[in-house]
């Protein structure tokens, strides 16, 4: 992953993103799992979305990733859950039994922003750089 570019924003943005099945049900473990990750590799090529580490776990799923800042955050979580969704419902039918609410999954989720170089201390100390530079050269900071 490096900048990225959209016809209005140049961006690097990074998120970890986990959220769980219904009920927590452990239902990824083989095949499963194994086309779910598939299904969310192609909801990314469509929506501009970039995969960099992703991990399906029987009852979990995490996403390191990038998206389009045309996205927020939760536009992009609904989006793959969605999506998601609905293509393992069709797919794998024994799910809908399994999971009796008609929900594949959890309504919440956990998200935190990751940068590579850039971290919370390199902004502040950024800021306050702004206070006593010109701004031709504030960008060698990064």
């Amino acid at each position: 992953m490096g900048y990225r570019r959209s016809s209005h924003a140049v961006y690097d943005t990074k998120y970890h993103i986990v959220w769980i099945p219904k009920y927590r049900k452990e239902i990824f473990a083989g095949r499963p799992g194994e086309r779910l990750k598939e299904i969310f590799v192609e909801i990314a090529e469509q929506y501009g979305m970039e995969i960099d580490t992703m991990e399906v776990m029987p009852d979990h799923v995490h996403l390191f990733l990038s998206f389009p800042p045309k996205y927020s955050i939760s536009e992009a979580v609904k989006i793959l859950k969605n999506w998601s969704a609905r293509r393992m419902f069709e797919e794998f039918k024994w799910l809908e039994r399994k999971l009796w609410g008609g929900e594949l999954w959890g309504d919440g989720y956990f998200v935190r922003t990751v940068g590579d170089k850039v971290t919370a201390d390199v902004i502040r100390r950024y800021l306050e750089y702004q206070k006593h530079e010109d701004s031709s050269s504030q960008l060698e900071l990064f």
